[in-house]
């Protein structure tokens, strides 16, 4: 039986628990991680003897009298999580207990909910990843032609890697250049994204670097990165025009897959639905992996 939980009945000893076990269990849906970036969520979970085998965070808001579900800042998949592989029929079942109040729904969903787009209101997106599992070398040699040629520029143009860097030097950068068309994030969203960020590291689930060239102190390029369920996730980055004329970025995430490479770990780009980064993270040897998307109005298909 699926059961609907308001936040304060959430155990979250026990969600933690099922997001540790699940196969498809990410970073987004850990308990600390959601309440910062979406706080008050709700739930629907299935439970065995006390424990909690499958679950699906709710991330509801009310806006106008209207109860909404949206998909929070900072967390690309969300969705239906199980301690066991999920099959079609039992994702759409969490689907269909998606309360009726909730007259308007537009979230994501995960890579392990098996969901395709000739379903009503599905819609697919995609990500990128790249298994670390080979040598460095075997892994450099997979690079885009392109992507080789803007790690050769950056090296040429003397550039250094600079680790545990405040996360604020980041969103600085952010803020001051690419960020300065995001208008729809405000001071409320970067200070979460601090608070998030505090949080991962101490729980040692992230790491800030950044990039500057050798003759200045100057930082030109920064990430976040989470580090979760066997994957290293690019979160968050900003850079200036110095960085971008530098191929600082394509140096920075180079130097994250150098240094993981050999390990049992998969690398996220987070990305993207846009052609542009996509060409750019699959210049990595990266593959594009899709995930579903759900929205409707007024009525659940799935119903």
């Amino acid at each position: 039986m699926i059961t609907y939980l308001s936040h304060g009945q959430i155990d979250k000893n026990r969600w933690d628990e099922c997001v540790a076990a699940a196969p498809n269990g990410n970073v987004y849906a850990w308990s600390w991680y959601l309440d910062i970036v979406h706080p008050g969520w709700d739930a629907l979970v299935e439970v065995s003897d006390g424990k909690y085998l499958t679950i699906m965070p709710i991330t509801k808001k009310r806006k106008y009298g209207i109860n909404y579900l949206c998909q929070p800042f900072f967390a690309q998949q969300l969705g239906v999580f199980s301690v066991k592989p999920l099959t079609k029929e039992h994702t759409v079942a969490f689907l269909q207990a998606i309360p009726k109040k909730f007259r308007l729904v537009e979230i994501r969903l995960n890579e392990g909910n098996p969901l395709d787009n000739t379903l009503k209101g599905v819609d697919l997106h995609r990500n990128h990843l790249l298994d670390l599992n080979d040598n460095y070398d075997m892994l450099l040699s997979h690079y885009h032609e392109n992507t080789t040629r803007n790690l050769k520029k950056s090296f040429k143009n003397n550039l250094e890697l600079v680790k545990q860097i405040p996360i604020s030097v980041v969103i600085n950068l952010f803020r001051a250049n690419r960020g300065a068309t995001v208008t729809h994030w405000g001071d409320a969203e970067y200070a979460r994204l601090e608070a998030l960020t505090a949080c991962a590291i101490t729980s040692s689930n992230a790491f800030v670097y950044g990039v500057k060239n050798i003759d200045s102190d100057e930082i030109i390029c920064g990430a976040l990165f989470l580090k979760c369920h066997h994957r290293i996730t690019f979160l968050f980055s900003g850079m200036n025009q110095r960085g971008k004329e530098h191929g600082a970025m394509t140096f920075l995430l180079d130097q994250v897959i150098r240094e993981f490479a050999g390990q049992p770990l998969t690398f996220d780009f987070e990305g993207s639905d846009d052609d542009n980064l996509a060409r750019f993270y699959q210049g990595f040897g990266s593959t594009p992996v899709c995930y579903p998307g759900l929205r409707y109005r007024l009525f659940n298909p799935f119903r």
